[in-house]
């Protein structure tokens, strides 16, 4: 359920463009697209002037008049998501650049990021008031109303519902009011996000709110353990924050984290190995061909292939992996962002040099040349030989980038073969598992006999 609302943008277009394009908020500026300029703060604005004065006859910088606001040189869109629709960055980014191609055209120079920093996410569309073919784009209650409609259409598209309006107890609700009701889940996640972390190394849950108050986070202990994050209102105990995060939970997983360190858990009566045989034999006993019995057979393989000793071991190195694979992500997020940027960069100094080397150049591509001068005057391109070494870098991120990217995907994949493991192992340690494969069996034969 996207809601949207507009900002006029008088005299501080850098600093709007800086601002969305923060690579804290952006995952690594992965998240960040653009048309008719790149995604780059400084690079955007420069190629947003020149076609802003070139059609309106304007300063881009002009001051603001002692009275009144000034022209518009950029409308902002805010196009934010309820955490109840439950979809992922990317997806969120794929609607954002689809409603500014379909809202505003080909021909316009917008700027598209999305925020991951909040509790919701949402996304942040900056779009140039004049296209690079003239079109002025004007920012009122009727094209307001229009984008809305359009981001409800891709929405739908796209398997997101949009906002009901037939079925909202308040017709119009302030944006602050609606994110100030999701900035609950916000803090809560921060929390998450914090404890996941810290649990990684920490000895204990002491050490652990220890940690948190170096981080700045307010602990109030006693019956029921309650955290505020710095700029939070209220505290959150930690028992509502999930299942996982109660004191109880929160000393387990350490426990578990250190078993896979190499400390034995006396608890333990069976190897996981000797365990999933027992169960595979049981499985067998029920019914020879049941789907379930290949299934414990491939993680028995995993099992042994990697000499898995314990559950507990299998949990520390998902809290491993977890980390390695998060550092992965981060660092093929950083190659891919670069190479992008690179690509853009080179594709526009491409077809400036092919613009340059033309006898004659109409209205549109004379605009092209200009716009483009002052994005490579910014990355210090001003021949043929530089764009040759900008491929050759281009070449080389790719390369490099290339062995990152695998290994992220082991890691990934190693993650899915460990937690099956686990969570597998939790529904076969219940003792009622076999007596529900015994039932579901006989449910089955039940409906082969009914059928004939």
């Amino acid at each position: 359920m996207p809601y949207i609302k507009s900002i006029s943008i008088h005299n501080t277009v850098e600093r709007s463009l800086a601002y969305i394009l923060d690579p804290e908020k952006t995952d690594g500026l992965i998240l960040t697209n653009s048309m008719n300029c790149i995604p780059d703060p400084k690079c955007a604005y420069l190629a947003m002037k020149t076609v802003y004065e070139h059609f309106s006859g304007y300063k881009f910088d002009e001051p603001l008049p002692q009275n009144g606001k000034g022209r518009v040189k950029a409308i902002h869109y805010i196009q934010s998501f309820d955490p109840k629709d439950n979809i992922t960055p990317e997806l969120a980014h794929k609607i954002g650049r689809t409603l500014a191609r379909k809202a505003f055209g080909d021909n316009s120079q917008v700027v598209i990021a999305t925020h991951i920093d909040k509790g919701h996410l949402h996304n942040h569309i900056i779009i140039n008031t004049y296209g690079i073919d003239g079109r002025k784009f004007n920012a009122n209650k009727k094209t307001l109303d229009e984008i809305k409609e359009i981001s409800d259409r891709v929405c739908l598209a796209l398997g997101v519902q949009p906002f009901d309006k037939s079925k909202a107890k308040r017709k119009t609700i302030a944006y602050n009011e609606w994110q100030n009701e999701k900035r609950g889940t916000s803090w809560k996640q921060k929390i998450r996000d914090e404890v996941d972390r810290l649990v990684g190394w920490v000895k204990n849950v002491d050490e652990l709110l220890a940690e948190l108050e170096h981080l700045s986070y307010t602990v109030k202990r006693g019956k029921y353990i309650s955290v505020k994050a710095p700029d939070q209102q209220r505290a959150i105990r930690l028992k509502t924050l999930g299942e996982d995060y109660t004191i109880e939970q929160l000393s387990s997983r350490i426990l578990w984290r250190d078993v896979g360190a190499g400390i034995n858990n006396p608890c333990e009566s069976l190897t996981l190995r000797d365990k999933y045989s027992e169960t595979i034999d049981s499985v067998q006993e029920v019914n020879a061909n049941h789907p379930t019995l290949e299934q414990l057979g491939t993680l028995l393989l995993i099992i042994n292939r990697d000499r898995l000793q314990s559950i507990g071991e299998v949990n520390g190195k998902i809290e491993q992996i977890k980390f390695e694979l998060e550092k992965s992500r981060q660092e093929v997020n950083t190659m891919e962002t670069k190479y992008n940027l690179l690509k853009s960069l080179a594709a526009q100094a491409e077809e400036y040099f092919s613009l340059m080397d033309k006898p004659s150049l109409t209205a549109e591509e004379h605009l092209r040349v200009e716009m483009y001068r002052e994005t490579l005057a910014q990355k210090n391109i001003e021949s043929r030989s530089d764009l040759d070494y900008l491929k050759g870098v281009i070449t080389e991120t790719k390369q490099k980038a290339a062995p990152v990217r695998e290994h992220y995907n082991k890691c990934a994949a190693l993650l899915k073969e460990y937690s099956d493991i686990a969570i597998t192992y939790e529904k076969i340690s219940r003792g009622d598992y076999i007596s529900k494969l015994v039932e579901q069996q006989r449910k089955q034969d039940n409906l082969l006999h009914h059928k004939r």
